[in-house]
């Protein structure tokens, strides 16, 4: 019973960090994306996203609920699973490792990116180009930035793989092997769009 518990909770963990966590992450990377045209390009996608109708609701139920979720029972697994790097140094041990690690990264860059931009706006100030130009002008945010946003892709787009084994989708070794070719494609490419939306904003 406690078995089928933790493998319903596992499954439940991977779906919720791909659908809808992750389809946000991609959403939030496009819409920051409009910065890279410019202080209003960037200032209208912001104002269109932030005066949706029923945005704090769907926020709630689509994004912080799952999310918090992910976080919680990740933390638990990545304080519970036996690495075995040191000891084989396969790839997908590595990846394994990583996975965890970024995990942590990430839950603490979107905490505090959270804290600096959505709690902020709850307290009155814009969410726009020059509140980002104003942040990413110190150069440690700079980088804390830069190196949450490889983390947060690097997770999302490896915790693709792990989702597509567990749920049956990728099953025999050429499949996991193109997946993980696949997936590569996906933290490449998201990656160098967060980074550049960084610099443009600095």
């Amino acid at each position: 019973m406690a078995g089928n518990r933790e493998f319903a909770n596992r499954r439940l963990h991977s779906l919720l960090g791909v659908i809808p966590v992750g389809v946000f992450l991609i959403q939030h990377l496009v819409v920051n994306s409009y910065g890279l045209r410019g202080e209003d390009a960037f200032n209208k996608a912001a104002h269109f996203m932030g005066n949706l109708p029923f945005r704090l609701l769907l926020e709630t139920a689509i994004i912080y609920l799952p999310l918090l979720y992910h976080a919680v029972y990740g933390i638990y697994i990545a304080f519970t699973a036996k690495n075995n790097v040191g000891r084989y140094g396969y790839f997908r041990n590595w990846m394994f490792m990583l996975q965890r690690v970024t995990g942590i990264i990430t839950l603490i860059f979107v905490v505090w990116h959270l804290w600096e931009t959505r709690i902020q706006a709850a307290f009155g100030t814009h969410v726009d180009f020059q509140m980002m130009e104003n942040i990413l002008s110190n150069p440690l945010m700079l980088w804390f930035y830069i190196i949450g946003i490889v983390s947060t892709t690097f997770h999302f787009a490896n915790g693709l793989w792990s989702f597509a084994v567990s749920w049956g989708i990728t099953v025999s070794p050429k499949s996991q092997r193109i997946s993980t070719y696949v997936t590569l494609v996906i933290f490449v490419a998201l990656s160098a769009l967060g980074v550049s939306t960084i610099l443009a904003f600095a």
